[in-house]
């Protein structure tokens, strides 16, 4: 095992690493040494070509394909330089005060996620998209709400130059989406910051990672690791945790030490269980052209869910759609005519849904659809489909239904045709969209896995900066959070470091 020393390590480069490198920039300008340790490669403009197979092989754990451990539900999550804000859609809003005041962490108040939050949508060019840059697909939907009787809000978009390639979940093909690959990790490495990609970690120790490298392998996408490829003993005084919700805490609990004093860890796993509502209209309309998040219904509070404009491409379209053969084949064809809804459920963290690991310190997550989030999807489904039909569809494709197709005479029926009864695992593709909690704020080890600053119980040098640190579900598209909070874990570091540097002093460098 191949020895090295650094001052600061950060494990993970999405949101919550991405930001708090950055931030971390200055502990680096003073000669510090500071590491960032990433899974996935560092991939070039021109390699993001959205061709839906190989992209989603390349940028997605299993491919997209990670299943809950019921295979009821899939996950998916990347690796890669910048984490998912490659993947992510970029659309940018602030924490409801709501959420963090239920949440109930001592030293978190809804005010300083807003003034956090605030730096990061300018910092990221957060903005309203104009008239002109809204497709049909979304303006549909604008639309229907309005006859509807639904409230449609505006989506703010973290985009500089986007050409409407709606390639966002491939990554942008044209560099306008502004994620951490962009903004904070170049101006990370602008201050010395050291990024090493195609690093796995395999567990924490003491005051240090176990991390191995690999090789590029041919034909892969992406760079070669900044690395040789080999297995290495990082030691480091300060320790941040930012690969994510599944990523986070199964790390932690590969770390025996660490898991052992931390009887929370892994619980409290949410997520917004999602599914994707189709819907044919008569002529063709821009749906596959155009940013492809643009509006949101938001009733989260009142009734459990959240309704978004979405884009996806046929692959991941088809596999959404209930049924086989003609049908199937039928809805598929006329896809230049289907005006898409993306379907988010809230759900609550309940003890039996977590993050685990299994013999081998892989990943297992264990996710039960209550009755409550049942009954969400199915009163979302129903707006969904007057929706569609207020915007002159004139067929829906409704999984909650049975048969599944409603056509436009049915709209009177909506609540008869979509019920509860018609909701089966395994016939309703659901997909996790947001994956938070495993690592959450709260006030003690008996209770939770951090404090209000990231900061470990009981661990002083070892912080967590990304989504597991939600202690229940936000309810809203995560992104501008994850960033606000590992800002905080990024100043709570700053504050800290000197004790940490005196407490555990050491020489060399990381090349």
């Amino acid at each position: 095992m191949i020895e090295r020393e650094a001052d600061v390590v950060i494990i993970g480069s999405g949101a919550g690493g991405g930001t708090v490198a950055q931030a971390l920039g200055a502990l680096s300008r003073a000669g510090r040494r500071v590491v960032v340790l990433e899974q996935g490669p560092r991939f070039r403009d021109d390699e993001f070509t959205g061709d839906e197979a190989r992209m989603a092989r390349a940028l997605y754990h299993d491919a997209g394909g990670f299943l809950s451990a019921d295979g009821t539900m899939t996950l998916a999550f990347a690796h890669a330089y910048g984490g998912t804000t490659v993947v992510y859609t970029g659309t940018s809003i602030i924490a409801p005060e709501r959420v963090i005041k239920r949440w109930d962490v001592p030293g978190l108040t809804h005010a300083d996620v807003v003034r956090r939050s605030a730096t990061y949508l300018a910092e990221n060019h957060a903005h309203f998209l104009e008239p002109g840059e809204i497709n049909d697909n979304n303006r549909l939907f604008a639309d229907g709400c309005a006859t509807a009787g639904y409230r449609a809000e505006s989506f703010p978009v973290n985009t500089r130059g986007c050409r409407g390639s709606s390639l966002c979940n491939l990554g942008c093909p044209n560099a306008a989406k502004q994620g951490t690959n962009r903004v904070q990790l170049p101006r990370a490495e602008k201050s010395g910051v050291q990024v090493v990609t195609r690093a796995e970690v395999l567990r924490i120790e003491q005051c240090a990672v176990v991390v191995r490298t690999s090789e590029k392998a041919e034909g892969d996408l992406g760079a070669p690791s900044e690395w040789a490829p080999g297995e290495y003993r990082v030691s480091a005084p300060i320790i941040v945790v930012a690969a994510g919700s599944i990523g986070s805490p199964s790390l932690l609990l590969r770390s025996p030490a660490i898991a052992d004093r931390l009887p929370k860890l892994g619980h409290g796993f949410t997520c917004h269980p999602a599914h994707i509502l189709v819907a044919e209209h008569e002529k063709p309309i821009t749906n596959d052209v155009g940013f492809p998040k643009t509006y949101l219904v938001d009733r989260a509070e009142e009734e459990g869910f959240v309704l978004e404009t979405c884009m996806y491409f046929p692959f991941t379209t088809a596999k959404n759609l209930t049924g086989f053969g003609a049908a199937h084949s039928a809805l598929m064809r006329a896809f230049p005519r289907l005006q898409m809804i993306l379907v988010l459920a809230c759900d609550r963290a309940i003890p039996e849904n977590r993050v685990a690991i299994d013999k081998a310190g892989r990943p297992v997550v264990h996710y039960r659809f209550t009755p409550e989030v049942v009954e969400s999807f199915v009163k979302a489904t129903r707006a969904a489909a007057r929706i569609f039909f207020a915007a002159g569809a004139r067929r829906v494709h409704a999984p909650e239904a049975d048969p599944p197709l409603l056509e436009r005479a049915e709209r009177a029926r909506l609540d008869e045709r979509i019920s509860v009864r018609h909701f089966a695992l395994g016939r309703v593709s659901i997909s996790a969209a947001h994956l938070m909690g495993g690592c959450g704020m709260g006030r003690r080890a008996t209770d939770s896995v951090t404090d209000a600053w990231g900061r470990v119980h009981g661990i002083p040098w070892l912080r967590v900066a990304d989504a597991s640190l939600f202690p229940d579900s936000l309810e809203i598209n995560p992104y501008i959070t994850v960033m606000a909070l590992a800002d905080r874990v990024a100043d709570g570091v700053l504050d800290d470091a000197a004790a940490l540097f005196r407490s555990a002093p050491h020489e060399g460098a990381v090349a």
